[in-house]
C-alpha cells in the first residue's frame, strides 16, 4: 500500500508564544494540518504524539474516538518514528488515517512538566555528578573527539551556523534572519567548548502536526513516503559505541535507503536535525553521502548552501529557524513543503528528500525517505 503524508501545517507562528499553552499548540497545529489536507476530525482513526499531553488527551479535545495510539517518546526524533508506525499500522490494516501532532512551549514554559532526571537513573548515577548536565555538555564529548581525530576546525564548525543563516535569511517566518560570518560566530558568547552560542540551537515555542493515510484517502498534494528506518543506540552519550559517528544514524539511514530502492545521487534536498553545529556533520557522513572527516570542508564549500548542489536544512534549521525542544516535527515539514513547492526558500526541481532526525544525545534516530512522486 502507498501511504502518504496528506497534511503537515505549523502553529500560525512560531517563536517567542507566551500566550500559548502546550496543549494549545497541539490543537491550533493539529487545526491548521487538518484544513491543509482537507479532512475533518471524523476522518482520523489514529493518534500520535509525544509528551504531555499524550495522544488520549489529543483525541478527546479534538474529538476523536481513535482505533490506533501511538506514544513513542524518543526525544526530537519521536515524530519520524510516527510516521513510521503510522505507515505501519495503516499498511496492516489498524487504522486508515494519523494525525500526528506536536506543541512545545520550550522557551515560554507554558503548561510542559519539569526538567529533571531521578538521581537512580543513568544520566544521574554516571554523568551528571561528573558536570554532564543537559545538552550544551553532553554534545561536547562528541564534537571535541570528533575535531580531534579528523582535524575540523572551528571555523568549519562555525561554517555550519553560517550556512544555515544563508537560508533562513530567505524565510519570513525564521527566529534569525541576518546574515551572519564565521567571525560573527567564533565572537558569541562561549556556551561550552567548543560551542559558542550561535553554533547551539533556539529555544523557542511552537507545534506541527501531520496527517498520513493511504494514497487512495490523500485530496491534495501528497508526499509519498518511499522507505523509513529508526534504531537507537544508547541512553547515555558515554556509552556511544564511537565518540565520532552515530550508529543509530548509520542504520537508520541504511535501512530507509533500502526500503526506498534510492541511491544518493537520487537526493535533492536534505534536512538533518541540527540541535548543535556538530550533528549536521555527522548526519552527512553517517547517511553516506560524503567520506569520514570531509563534511565540514563540504558544508564550508557552499555545498549545503543556496545553490550548492545538496541544499540542506533549508528552513534554518534548529539553529536558526526555530527549535522548541524536540525539532523533528518541523525537518518533516519543512521536506514536505519543498516537496510540494510551497518553500519560503525554495530549492528547484526538488522531487526526492531525505530526513534525519536526532533524539536525546545520539540516542535515537530515524530516517524518512519521501517523494512528490512515485519511481
Amino acid at each position: 500500500m502507498n501511504v502518504v503524508i496528506a497534511g503537515a501545517a505549523e502553529t500560525d507562528e512560531v517563536g517567542r508564544l507566551p500566550h500559548h499553552s502546550t496543549f494549545q499548540l497541539h490543537l491550533e497545529a493539529a487545526r491548521n494540518a487538518l484544513a491543509d489536507a482537507g479532512l475533518t476530525k471524523d476522518d482520523i482513526d489514529g493518534v500520535a504524539t509525544v509528551g504531555t499531553p499524550g495522544p488520549i488527551q489529543v483525541a478527546h479535545a479534538l474529538g476523536i474516538t481513535p482505533a490506533w495510539l501511538d506514544g513513542t517518546g524518543v526525544g526530537g526524533s519521536s515524530f519520524l518514528f510516527h510516521v513510521r508506525h503510522a505507515a505501519a499500522a495503516i499498511r496492516a490494516g489498524l487504522c486508515h488515517t494519523v494525525l500526528i501532532t506536536h506543541g512545545e512551549s520550550g522557551r515560554s514554559r507554558v503548561g510542559p512538566g519539569r526538567y529533571g532526571m531521578g538521581p537512580d537513573s543513568l544520566l544521574g548515577q554516571f554523568e551528571v555528578p561528573y558536570g554532564v548536565v543537559g545538552p550544551p555538555t553532553s554534545f561536547t564529548i562528541t564534537a571535541l573527539r570528533y575535531m580531534k581525530e579528523t582535524g575540523l576546525t572551528h571555523e568549519q564548525l562555525a561554517e555550519v551556523a553560517v550556512a544555515q543563516r544563508r537560508w533562513s535569511h530567505l524565510n519570513p517566518r525564521a527566529m534569525f534572519r541576518d546574515l551572519i560570518t564565521v567571525e560573527d560566530v567564533l565572537a558569541s558568547r562561549m556556551v561550552a567548548y567548543p560551542f559558542h552560542l550561535l553554533e547551539c540551537c533556539l529555544v523557542t515555542d511552537g507545534g506541527g502536526a501531520l496527517v498520513v493515510t493511504s494514497a487512495e484517502r490523500a485530496r491534495r498534494s501528497p508526499v509519498h513516503l518511499l522507505g523509513s528506518g529508526e534504531s537507537a543506540e544508547s541512553p547515555i552519550i558515554s556509552q556511544m559505541e564511537d565518540f565520532t559517528t552515530s550508529k543509530a544514524f548509520r542504520l537508520s539511514g541504511e535501512a530507509a535507503f533500502a526500503e526506498a530502492k534510492i541511491t544518493h545521487e537520487d537526493v535533492d534536498h536534505l534536512m538533518v536535525y541540527d540541535a548543535f553545529a556538530h550533528v549536521p556533520i555527522y548526519g552527512l557522513e553517517d547517511l553516506g553521502f560524503v567520506g569520514r572527516g570531509e563534511a565540514g570542508a563540504f558544508i564550508a564549500e557552499g555545498h549545503t548552501s543556496p545553490g550548492g548542489r545538496l541544499p540542506m536544512n533549508t528552513n534554518g534549521g534548529g539553529l536558526s529557524y526555530t527549535h522548541t525542544g524536540m525539532y523533528g516535527m518541523f525537518a518533516i515539514q519543512e521536506a514536505v513543503r519543498q516537496l510540494r513547492g510551497e518553500a519560503a526558500a525554495q530549492v528547484p526541481g526538488v522531487e526526492v528528500s531525505v530526513v534525519l532526525g536526532n533524539g536525546g544525545m545520539f540516542a535515537s534516530a530515524a530516517t524518512l525517505v519521501l517523494a512528490n512522486r512515485l519511481p
